[in-house]
């Protein structure tokens, strides 16, 4: 079968939500078009091998509430595997503090990220899970799509071999705890966990559960009290997976990872896309803005067995604003 016919369908392409923002932003001609022919129900070859060579992957959960979670799993180059061009195979665990801990579970809509921050290269694989094993888990690829290198800052991870004598602790709050908004207000990236709303139309587990790559300026993050944060939307590949789902599903998770110590904070939140007016206007380069207040909020000490060297930020940021 070829590559065209084993796109997907323009129809099957994109759900209510992301049609929405579209329109609303006067581009979903334009992508009726793009959509089919860069998203597929399959990985093509350079993909499967980018997952490869991948030493951590980003995977969007929902607990049981729907509450959408945005993790990270890490391990040797090859700890994540594709034997079919429908397959991934992930050898890692997440732990016990991790959300996808509970999450996990055959049949599981999963939304997977791939990143090569020193590369900048990115790519996307969200499915469902098909097998768990004391290995690790594998996903049923449903779609497939690569973005583009913007807004990435350049970071070259390590893996380290975890201290058996570091104490990982937990701590779970409501609210933000200074410790907490200390770590987003010197934040250049954060990863996000979005969901369709349940009652969009799925076709064949697509649109489910999403997970993606935001960064900015160190404080594009603005954090507003214990309980709010603002965070402008860059003009982008103009699917609007994350603002679709925020538009029919206000749920998400954020995910901050501290790259000098391998700390975690997970965020769990309800958003809203404010779309135009002065606060937008006022942060130079964004389209819009996302607006999360936060309904708990974990952070997780040394649990990442990576660290990162100095980044160097992406000379997309440079022309753009910042709240600081």
């Amino acid at each position: 079968m070829t590559e065209s016919t084993r796109a997907v369908s323009q129809h099957d392409t994109f759900h209510q939500g992301e049609l929405i923002a579209q329109q609303r932003v006067g581009v979903r001609e334009k992508m009726e078009a793009i959509g089919p022919r860069v998203i597929r129900d399959y990985m093509p070859d350079q993909h499967r091998d980018f997952f490869e060579q991948l030493p951590f992957l980003l995977v969007g959960s929902r607990d049981d509430t729907g509450q959408p979670w945005a993790s990270i799993l890490a391990g040797g180059v090859g700890f994540v595997s594709s034997p079919t061009e429908q397959q991934l195979q992930v050898r890692a665990h997440a732990h016990a503090s991790d959300p996808l801990h509970v999450n996990l579970h055959e049949g599981a809509a999963l939304g997977l990220l791939g990143i090569e921050p020193h590369t900048r290269r990115r790519n996307r694989a969200n499915g469902v899970v098909e097998q768990i094993s004391d290995a690790g888990f594998s996903v049923s690829i449903t779609e497939c799509f690569g973005n583009c290198p913007k807004y990435i800052q350049a970071r070259r991870p390590e893996l380290v071999i975890p201290d058996s004598q570091i104490f990982v602790s937990e701590e779970i709050r409501p609210v933000l705890t200074p410790a907490m908004i200390a770590l987003i207000a010197g934040a250049d990236t954060f990863f996000i966990a979005t969901a369709a709303d349940e009652n969009t139309h799925h076709v064949g587990g697509r649109h489910g559960t999403d997970v993606s790559h935001r960064g900015g300026k160190p404080g594009f993050v603005r954090v507003d009290g214990n309980h709010t944060l603002t965070v402008p939307d860059f003009i982008g590949n103009f699917f609007f997976n994350t603002i679709g789902n925020l538009v029919t599903f206000p749920r998400a998770g954020l995910l901050f990872v501290d790259f000098s110590n391998g700390d975690l904070l997970y965020v769990a939140v309800t958003g809203k896309v404010i779309w135009n007016g002065p606060e937008v206007a006022s942060f130079i380069g964004a389209q819009r803005l996302m607006q999360f207040s936060v309904t708990q909020a974990r952070h997780v000490r040394s649990a990442l067995p990576l660290r990162w060297g100095k980044a160097e930020a992406s000379p997309y940021l440079e022309p753009l604003g910042s709240w600081k």
